[in-house]
């Protein structure tokens, strides 16, 4: 069947917009591809500037690669292939980890740096990796390997030295370094932490921080998304100028340049939050129709996998853990008190169930010392919440911005972490935050998770995880339209853009894609739907 424009559109209408609580400039994505004769990195020939589709499902895609007598000597990005990088996600083994971190060095320069991660020990039964299952096979490189999520990491021995990690070396606030029953450092770093060993890194160019958001941009629009909310390169413990760094040296020259593909909505460090009202004060929200100045976010905890997520109750499998609070609560609580009179949005991290509700008690005494306005709270995440805590989103206004394919990795996880009977009563619960009026936004958390808002609305209205066969918590699952309009016009609304985009009305910016679905039928009911166009401001941006 073929629909013209005018009629696909329609089915697009939702579609128009997607964002996302976290989009990082590390990616790749599609351009055109140049063959290089190169004995660059010791290579006979060089394929950069393309999609290469590789088959390795720990590592589908990659833009460059690297041939060396008839072999490949690597394979990614191809700003970091002076760097050896190890691709993680998936390996479900701990030889293949050690197997993935040893090709590396035998590619990479004696005391280069051997960066990666995107590991789940969830995969491979649950024990957290250590330094020393990789000291072997990298005797003079410092290893960093980030777990998915990012709050969590490995370094092996030459890096802990290097960053002068010892047995003496005491936790920062906000942040835990693991160590052995003899008090030794294992490797692992979590949170602000991470910190000790990311400060040892060099830093990626002006020029390949400036070339990864254009092709990130470049992909955003292959899966349909035409405006994100980034919140920057920062975490508790991080520095606060990676965001305005990004902010003057990409996108200001990108937007000056006419180089821009999507809409963003920046949020920086809480931190800031002067310099950030400054700024608005002198240019106001929008910069252009490219950039806009969202507000400021904080971090109230961890993350579940990394067991830093901060709960009322101990871990099941840690009966001495409660989780992280990473930030000292009068502190965040000046910050806040101080960056909502100003005029800023807010958003904090929030992960467990104590976390939410210490942020929900906070924003209450906000919200009465400061006075009523319309300042639209967030809640970033809210992946778990105890009894009641989803009705007080709906009774004090409060964003809960969630990422629906968070729950295919944590489903498992969680019930080993949390114990059946919590994971089963206040995980994910998008249908009662729905319910009880919140203003429900979905995203992606990209990369932590898929970048594909189709496939997000699937998971928030089937939340089948891998291996199951039935719903986690069918109760919470959401219709077609709720999920719709949680990725669009209430995502749009959750950063006050709901006059620019967000919908396709009268008056407002014309961004929206055609999918291949010839019916609204066919797209309900689940049929393979993609993404056939995406237009900006009415203009075919992708392909």
């Amino acid at each position: 069947m073929n629909l013209s424009i005018v009629n696909l559109a329609s089915i697009a209408v939702f579609l128009s917009v997607f964002l996302f609580p976290s989009f990082n400039s590390t990616y790749w994505l599609k351009w055109r591809a140049s063959l290089i004769p190169s004995t660059k990195f010791g290579a006979d020939l060089i394929v950069k500037n393309g999609v290469i589709f590789t088959s390795d499902p720990s590592f589908p895609f990659a833009n460059s690669m690297a041939i060396r007598d008839g072999r490949i000597l690597r394979i990614g990005n191809y700003s970091s292939l002076q760097m050896a990088r190890v691709q993680l996600e998936g390996v479900n083994r701990k030889d293949e980890v050690v197997r993935r971190v040893k090709e590396a060095v035998l590619n990479a320069k004696r005391g280069s740096w051997i960066l990666g991660g995107g590991w789940n020990n969830d995969l491979w039964g649950g024990e957290l990796p250590m330094a020393s299952w990789i000291d072997e096979v990298t005797p003079d490189n410092p290893v960093w390997l980030t777990r998915m999520g990012g709050h969590m990491g490995l370094a092996n021995s030459v890096a802990l030295k290097l960053a002068g990690v010892t047995n003496l070396t005491k936790d920062p606030n906000g942040g835990k370094i693991i160590q052995t029953a003899d008090g030794e450092p294992t490797g692992l770093l979590i949170d602000a932490a991470m910190e000790l060993i990311l400060s040892w890194i060099p830093e990626a160019s002006v020029d390949e921080r400036r070339e990864a958001m254009l092709r990130a941009s470049s992909f955003a629009l292959t899966r349909g998304v035409t405006t994100v909310v980034d919140v920057g390169r920062y975490f508790p413990g991080s520095s606060v100028e990676h965001s305005w760094q990004d902010f003057s040296d990409v996108y200001q020259w990108a937007d000056s340049s006419g180089k821009m593909k999507i809409r963003v909505c920046l949020f920086f460090p809480m931190e800031t939050w002067s310099r950030l009202h400054g700024v608005i004060h002198r240019a106001g929200r929008a910069l252009s129709n490219w950039i806009y100045l969202g507000g400021v976010k904080a971090f109230a905890d961890g993350s579940l996998g990394s067991n830093s997520a901060l709960f009322h109750e101990p871990y099941f499998d840690d009966p001495h853990n409660y989780g992280l609070q990473v930030l000292e609560f009068e502190s965040l609580f000046n910050m806040t008190i101080a960056s909502d009179m100003s005029g800023l949005q807010v958003a904090i991290h929030a992960i467990g169930d104590k976390a939410n509700d210490l942020i929900l008690d906070m924003y209450e005494s906000v919200a009465l010392k400061n006075g009523k306005r319309d300042r639209r709270f967030r809640i970033e995440h809210a992946q778990h919440l105890a009894p009641g805590t989803a009705d007080r989103f709906g009774q004090q206004g409060i964003v809960a911005s969630v990422q629906p394919d968070h729950l295919l990795d944590d489903a498992d996880a969680a019930i080993r972490k949390l114990g059946v009977d919590r994971a089963q009563k206040g995980s994910y619960l998008f249908r009662s935050l729905l319910s009880s009026n919140a203003l429900l936004a979905l995203g992606s958390d990209w990369p932590v998770t898929s970048t594909y808002p189709l496939h997000a609305i699937r998971t928030a209205m089937n939340r089948i995880p891998p291996g199951w066969d039935t719903a986690w918590i069918p109760s919470e699952r959401l219709s077609l339209n709720d999920a719709l309009i949680a990725h669009t016009i209430s995502a749009a609304r959750a950063c006050f853009l709901e006059n620019e985009i967000g919908s396709l009305s009268t008056g407002k910016l014309a961004d929206f894609v055609i999918l291949s679905s010839d019916s609204w039928d066919e797209f309900a009911t689940g049929g393979s739907t993609s993404v056939n166009a995406t237009y900006v401001g009415g203009i075919q941006a992708y392909p």
